[in-house]
């Protein structure tokens, strides 16, 4: 008997000691992508929030606001343009760009951000940082840290940021943006007019909204994806990045914007969908930039117009305008007049539900889509998504890294661009996005020539030095047009 006894309490250590290595090797594993790693808001909610609404009586927001209060923080950024101005007495007995001198217009803005990580990441919009040299991020607590970019989306409106201190941070718990209603309450925590941490109800009015609102923000290489949450929570200017939570306290959107004719809250507002954001954000902090996959095919709505002329079936689905050559979509089989009803098990309605979707999923994922062909017919086709370069694979980070650099991604100049431009050296700025080459006016379709004076032959000679420099760095520049400029950093 005592030694049976004795098996039992050994068993019981074993037992108690694996359960702690278990976990922390669920924690730990350098296998896991670093998201996956870093993410841990629902991992370290210890008492997940109920819904404590009664049903009969008046809905009880304390619980949600007092839990995501600690995880909402104030972004207020400095915005300083550069321009250089040359002194061509100087430059003619030392060279190009001797002489010259910084000239800056300084500027501030501010807006809300997310901590979604007990190691500092925080998300927030990219229309908030965009044009940022400084970022400093306040907690609820008034404590304050600078910030830096790790990444951002315009596509999305959305960035990531990473603060250092002392930790852990306090994240928010994430939630399911797809199970979310019309009809239930909701919570918008932020700091409007610099009001910090105010938190405002309403309810979801709509779902999968397109308002427009990014297209006029991006260049023709970027495509917008919006599918906003329409609530009628008050949000107002300095609201932008802030969280959208549900009665549980679980964050369920990204606030981005407001339909106003004046610029102050108007009764409706809109935010970013957590599923989408988590795609995108997770991206962001694993590789620096977002792997999207596209169909490859131009859609519109189905209106009762349509559905006339077309002879179609009824409004439901989305329709298939146009198919691109050596797309998914392509290689699938679908064909201009397809309506596409599902992708997965998800049906789809309206242009903006259908990029939700896909939005979610990266290069070489495989999906189902569900459509009616122009004769009627209900089928599937199963597909692999490709990049917008046609590629299936996932770009790792190192090379991401060799044409990236502050923001910014690179193509090395064609013969016949150095030809037009008569030069023999020189790369373009292919994407910007938020980074220090934004904020000194870079644009994409600048071309890059010089670097301190020396000149640049390849992408990742210019990212090399750019990633690797501890001074200031000036730059002799050239528009496409072919008028040359300095522009400088750290001088």
């Amino acid at each position: 008997m005592k030694y049976i006894t004795l098996l039992k309490i050994l068993g019981v250590g074993i037992l108690g000691g694996a359960i702690p290595l278990v976990i922390y090797l669920s924690i730990s594993n350098p296998y896991l992508k670093l998201s996956e790693q870093v993410i841990d808001g629902n991992r370290l909610a210890k008492n997940q929030l109920v819904n404590t609404n009664n049903p009969s009586g008046p809905a009880d927001f304390t619980a949600a606001a007092e839990s995501t209060i600690n995880s909402v923080v104030h972004v207020t950024t400095k915005v300083i343009q550069t321009t250089f101005q040359r002194d061509p007495f100087q430059e003619f007995f030392y060279g190009p760009g001797a002489g010259g001198r910084e000239l800056k217009q300084y500027g501030a803005g501010a807006g809300s951000g997310v901590i979604i990580s007990s190691e500092g990441y925080i998300v927030t919009n990219n229309h908030v940082i965009s044009e940022a040299s400084e970022i400093e991020v306040t907690l609820n607590d008034n404590s304050k840290y600078i910030a830096k970019i790790v990444g951002a989306d315009p596509s999305t409106d959305i960035a990531v940021l990473k603060i250092e201190g002392e930790k852990p941070f306090v994240p928010i718990v994430l939630g399911n943006s797809d199970d979310l209603k019309i009809g239930e309450w909701v919570l918008a925590v932020g700091n409007p007019f610099n009001l910090t941490s105010t938190v405002t109800a309403g309810i979801v009015s709509a779902k999968a909204r397109n308002i427009n609102i990014l297209n006029g923000q991006q260049n023709k290489d970027i495509v917008p994806i919006e599918s906003f949450i329409q609530t009628d929570a008050a949000v107002n200017p300095g609201n932008s990045g802030g969280a959208l939570v549900n009665t549980r306290g679980e964050l369920i959107g990204i606030n981005t914007a407001i339909a106003s004719q004046t610029g102050s809250y108007a009764g409706y507002s809109f935010a970013i969908p957590i599923n989408l954001v988590q795609k995108v954000m997770r991206d962001i902090i694993d590789y620096g930039v977002v792997q999207r996959g596209f169909l490859g095919i131009e859609i519109s709505d189905i209106t009762q117009e349509m559905k006339t002329s077309k002879n179609l079936l009824d409004l439901k689905g989305v329709y298939v305008e146009k198919v691109l050559e050596n797309g998914s979509a392509a290689g699938a089989g679908i064909k201009q007049g397809d309506v596409i009803l599902k992708i997965g098990s998800k049906e789809v309605n309206s242009p903006s539900e259908l990029q939700e979707e896909i939005g979610k999923r990266k290069p070489g994922d495989k999906i189902i889509i569900t459509l009616r062909n122009n004769k009627g017919e209900e089928i599937t086709k199963e597909m692999i998504l490709k990049s917008k370069s046609g590629e299936t694979g996932i770009l790792s980070k190192e090379e991401i890294s060799k044409n990236s650099a502050l923001g910014a991604t690179f193509v090395n100049l064609s013969d016949e661009e150095k030809k037009s431009l008569k030069i023999t050296y020189g790369v373009k700025v292919e994407t910007i996005t938020s980074g220090k080459l934004k904020s000194i006016g870079l644009t994409a379709g600048t071309i890059i020539t010089k670097i301190n004076n020396e000149p640049i032959t390849s992408v990742e000679e210019l990212t090399t030095k750019l990633n690797s420099s501890n001074r200031g760095v000036l730059l002799e520049i050239m528009t496409e047009s072919g008028m040359k400029d300095y522009r400088g950093f750290g001088l």
